[in-house]
């Protein structure tokens, strides 16, 4: 029985994905980083500093580190999504769902933490979660599936005890492998992705994410 449901946050709860690459190639024009769009696949997965070490390694530039680089992408995007973000349909609904019905409730995301408190305080979500689990505190990020585990550690959760909700294939990958069950949330460019297939279940927004949906699981 699902005691326990892990939020991702970029593309979940807030609509931030898309900034990301927005603010990766503002920063890195006004650096003088050799970066393109295509380039980008490249580091499809990897968090925000382990980004920038690639660029350094396979594009280097003169000045700036590429700790710094990084620490100015994450001040942009938040600037950003303050701007120009929001809370995505049934993002809210549901979080108060699950409060009403003393589900726990975990963030888990590959962000950085200084980003994601930033936000999730900034669009009124902190007080939703009983743990608020980053990428910072494991050694790697998703698709590997340490952020899920430390999440549900956190929380007093076992594996088979928790629901991970993602919209990414590297998210629902790292929660299968944590082996939890995962419902994937994906935007309308990629729903039809057929990895998704994964997935235990797919839905085209946490509007559709009740009660009666969870106790299936």
């Amino acid at each position: 029985m699902i005691t326990t449901v892990l939020y991702d946050m970029d593309g979940l709860l807030l609509d931030t994905e898309p900034l990301w690459g927005v603010s990766m190639m503002r920063v890195a024009h006004k650096h003088k980083i050799p970066i393109t769009k295509e380039r980008f696949k490249e580091t499809t997965g990897l968090r925000i500093y382990e980004v920038t070490d690639h660029w350094a390694r396979h594009y280097p530039w003169e000045g700036n580190s590429p700790k710094a680089i990084a620490d100015e992408i994450l001040e942009d995007i938040i600037a950003a999504s303050k701007k120009s973000g929001m809370v995505l349909k049934g993002v809210e609904q549901s979080l108060q769902m699950l409060r009403e019905h003393k589900y726990k409730v975990g963030l888990a995301s590959s962000s950085p933490r200084h980003m994601i408190d930033a936000l999730v305080s900034y669009f009124g979500l902190t007080k939703y979660f009983d743990e608020i689990t980053s990428a910072d505190a494991v050694a790697l990020g998703k698709p590997h599936p340490a952020v899920f585990l430390h999440c549900a550690s956190a929380l007093g959760s076992k594996p088979h005890d928790c629901l991970v909700l993602e919209d990414s294939v590297n998210g629902m990958v790292a929660g299968v492998a944590a082996r939890m069950k995962v419902v994937v949330v994906p935007d309308a460019n990629h729903f039809d992705d057929p990895r998704f297939s994964l997935a235990d279940a797919k839905l085209s927004s946490l509007e559709d994410f009740d009660l009666d949906f969870v106790r299936k699981f």
